[in-house]
């Protein structure tokens, strides 16, 4: 697979889509983050995986459930109580477009 390094522009084009407003210091950081990261992702892929069956999962795994137990839930009212978005009885989110 050919190296593609992530650009200051993809980094803002997703912070813009995630509503987050980065400094240009925080952009270079994520850009060096990622790309960090998918080098890592870029060394598993040459790890020879051939004739080996998949892992799902590695550690056997006992005694992981638990009986449900009911317990009293926020009235409507309690729910909404520290919000001032609201709007007949529900939370009240930015349009999105």
């Amino acid at each position: 697979m050919a190296s593609r390094k992530v650009s200051p522009q993809t980094i803002r084009h997703v912070s813009q889509i995630a509503r987050l407003r980065l400094t240009e210091k925080e952009v270079n950081k994520f850009c060096r983050d990622i790309e960090s990261i998918l080098d890592a992702f870029r060394d598993l892929e040459r790890v020879p995986t051939k004739g080996i069956k998949p892992a799902f999962q590695p550690v056997e795994t006992k005694n992981v459930l638990r009986k449900d137990k009911t317990e009293p839930s926020l009235t409507q009212e309690q729910a909404l109580s520290n919000t001032k978005n609201k709007e007949k009885g529900y939370f009240k989110g930015p349009k999105v477009t």
